[in-house]
C-alpha cells in the first residue's frame, strides 16, 4: 500500500543527462504515522488512517484517539484498501514505499479566489459594449424562465471560486530524496505552496 501525506513545496525542473527538461512538483512527503487500522471484521471495511505534521491544541477526543500512536498530528487522513492492511498502529510511512516511475494520484485543495463573477468563474462572454448599451458588460443577464418560474439548481452564477478538493490522476514519480523525505512528481499538483496533499500510488 503506497500512501503518504505531505506538503506542497513548489515547482522546479529536472534536467537529464541528455538535456531533457522535466517539470516537477516537489512535495515534503511524510513521515506519516499510522494512527488507526480498520478491518472488515471490526469496522465493515479495510482502511488505514495516517497522521501527519505537528498539531497544536488538539481536542480531548482527538488526543485520546491518537494516544496509542504516540503522536499529535496536525492532519488525519484515511485511505481505503481492498486487502487487510499489513500495518499496525504506530508504524511510520515514508517515501521509501515509492519508486521512480510509479504512477500516483494526488489530492489537494485548490487555491481559493474569493467571490467571483460569471466571466471569471465560468468563462462567460461579456455583453456588447456599444452605443445604447447600459454599460455593465459583465452582468449575468437573464437567469429565470417563464415556466416553471424559478431558477434551476446548478445555474452558473457568481459565487465563491476555488478552494475545492481536486484530484489529479496518473502523475509519475520523477524524483525521490529518502534522506529528506522529499518526493517529486511530474506535472502540476493542485493547491498553493504549503498546502496539504495526499499521495496514493497504484499497486
Amino acid at each position: 500500500m503506497k500512501v503518504i501525506i505531505g506538503t506542497k513545496i513548489g515547482m522546479t525542473q529536472i534536467i537529464a543527462e541528455d538535456g531533457t527538461v522535466t517539470p516537477v512538483t516537489i512535495l515534503q512527503a511524510g513521515p506519516a504515522t499510522v494512527t488507526q487500522v480498520k478491518t472488515i471484521e471490526n469496522d465493515g471495511y479495510n482502511a488505514v488512517q495516517l497522521g501527519y505534521g505537528q498539531g497544536k491544541n488538539l481536542s480531548k477526543s482527538v488526543s485520546g484517539h491518537v494516544k496509542s500512536a504516540g503522536v499529535t498530528p496536525k492532519v488525519l487522513k484515511e485511505f481505503r484498501t481492498e486487502e487487510t492492511p499489513e500495518y499496525k498502529t504506530g508504524d511510520t510511512l515514508t517515501v521509501e514505499n515509492f519508486e521512480l516511475g510509479d504512477k500516483v494520484t494526488v489530492t489537494g485543495t485548490s487555491k481559493g479566489k474569493g467571490f467571483a463573477g460569471t466571466v471569471k468563474r465560468w468563462n462567460f462572454n461579456e455583453s456588447r459594449n456599444t452605443h445604447g448599451f447600459k454599460g455593465n458588460i459583465r452582468r449575468v443577464g437573464s437567469i429565470g424562465s417563464m415556466y416553471p418560474q424559478k431558477v434551476f439548481k446548478g445555474k452558473r452564477m457568481p459565487g465563491r471560486m476555488g478552494h475545492d478538493q481536486v484530484t489529479v490522476k496518473n502523475l509519475v514519480v520523477a524524483y525521490i530524496d529518502k534522506d529528506n523525505n522529499v518526493l517529486g512528481v511530474k506535472g502540476a499538483v493542485p493547491g498553493p505552496n504549503k498546502g496539504i496533499v495526499t499521495v496514493e500510488g497504484k499497486e
